[in-house]
């Protein structure tokens, strides 16, 4: 019932639409640049530094969301999209493989658009539905955009190896357009973002109010116990899933024994997988919680690796099958979970603070995944891949999500630095602890 009411909305249609179009030419790009550099060099670790690069700006990604909390998410989404359309062009100048370095800083430059885009869509889908359907929206985006990337994926290795590069690089700008023109057309009205806390009883240093601007996310984090350990948890399954994602060519080419572009259809098993699992995602935190639904998630997802590193065709693709339906169940619940508790002004800045703690370990574990498979056998960093994702699972045992009154406790008796960020963030801020408002404004993150 939630998701008929949800695509009755016809501004979330426009949202959900546009948004997904943006990521569209996304899943056919990142992956059709895999093949340009492995094509071009020869080498798979090359190739695997093309997600590295994508990835890495994610380090940015408090300054993103200060920015999305400070100014209209409608209007910086439809810039950021017309912008992703400009950067792609250098990619029209690539023909050789001393032309690799272009490709390199396109992803990177698209990587920091994408740390950009992310938190303002998350931020913008709070201003655009209630709490209660939160992760409904969120499950009809996932479970939508994994089924465009069963596309995707074919469309960027075929038109790739029937056009070249050049083909995907258009088809990618032509979707940035597309979701530009409708996020132009959702109606909205959103008030002009307030610096809560803009007044401080006492004078404080700009620098230390800068900081405390910037960091005003990780303390909502660190704030919560149980947010603590989701977050945790987070960055060991997401550098396990690094290390995993840097194996990626060398599945299709020392394992399977195939061609580059065979990866597409490894892709389409994911992506189905990614159907499946958004379509129930919303069901199981309903039934489950957003905790238990992000173990469940785990360990389906611990059961992939295990299944990629074997050099069976079925297999590899029951393997892309199992990874592809746990990966929504656990990105969905956590963001709900995230928008469900940050106030308003936050949401920006929470969900930046979350992509940091959770891209970074990604990245890194993709470095040392690309290393390692130049040395070691591919396999056994499949296998590595499977124990961080259960001791992941593991972290998460026995954590309950406190009701907003214990939140306030939790704050109350926390550590005195951490007592502050609560206090800032939940007790004075948040509409789900605020029970009147303050009658004396104070500068907070």
């Amino acid at each position: 019932m939630n998701a008929r009411v949800l695509w009755a909305n016809p501004q979330a249609r426009r949202y959900l639409i546009g948004q997904t179009l943006s990521l569209f030419g996304d899943s056919a790009l990142w992956l059709a640049c895999g093949i340009w550099v492995r094509t071009l060099t020869g080498n798979d670790t090359a190739a695997a530094l093309t997600f590295l690069f994508f990835t890495a700006p994610a380090l940015l990604a408090p300054l993103a969301g200060l920015l999305v909390d400070r100014v209209r998410r409608r209007p910086l989404l439809i810039a950021a999209n017309l912008s992703g359309a400009a950067i792609l062009a250098p990619l029209l100048l690539v023909h050789h493989r001393r032309d690799v370095w272009l490709i390199y800083t396109v992803m990177l430059l698209y990587g920091l658009l994408n740390v950009l885009i992310a938190p303002a869509q998350s931020a913008l889908l709070t201003s655009l539905l209630p709490r209660d359907l939160l992760a409904d929206a969120n499950a009809a985006l996932r479970t939508v955009q994994e089924g465009l990337r069963v596309l995707a994926p074919l469309a960027g290795a075929g038109l790739f190896g029937f056009f070249g590069g050049h083909a995907v690089v258009a088809l990618d700008m032509a979707s940035f357009l597309a979701a530009a023109a409708l996020t132009a057309r959702i109606r909205i009205t959103e008030t002009h973002p307030v610096d809560v806390g803009a007044r401080h009883e006492h004078p404080v240093h700009p620098t230390r109010r800068a900081t405390d601007q910037i960091t005003a996310g990780f303390r909502f984090l660190a704030g919560i116990p149980a947010l603590r350990r989701v977050t945790f948890a987070s960055a060991i399954a997401a550098f396990a899933v690094g290390a995993g994602d840097a194996t990626s060519y060398a599945v299709i080419s020392q394992g399977l024994h195939r061609a580059p572009q065979f990866i597409g259809v490894t892709q389409v098993a994911h992506g189905l997988g990614a159907i499946a699992g958004g379509l129930s995602a919303a069901a199981a935190i309903r039934r489950i919680g957003e905790t238990r639904t992000v173990i469940v998630g785990l360990m389906l997802l611990a059961g992939g690796p295990l299944c990629l590193a074997t050099p069976w065709l079925p297999v590899v693709l029951a393997g892309k099958l199992s990874v592809g339906a746990a990966l929504p169940w656990i990105v969905i619940a956590i963001i709900t979970l995230l928008q469900r508790l940050a106030a308003a002004h936050l949401q920006g800045r929470v969900y930046a603070a979350f992509e940091v703690c959770a891209t970074g370990p990604q990245t890194a574990g993709l470095a040392l995944g690309a290393i390692l498979i130049a040395v070691l056998d591919y396999r056994l960093v499949l296998i590595g891949g499977t124990v961080g994702l259960l001791i992941a699972a593991a972290v998460l045992v026995r954590t309950r999500i406190p009701t907003p009154t214990h939140i306030s406790e939790g704050a109350v008796t926390a550590s005195a630095a951490t007592r502050m960020a609560a206090r800032a963030t939940i007790t004075r801020t948040s509409p789900i602890a605020l029970r009147r408002p303050p009658r004396r404004s104070r500068r907070g993150p």
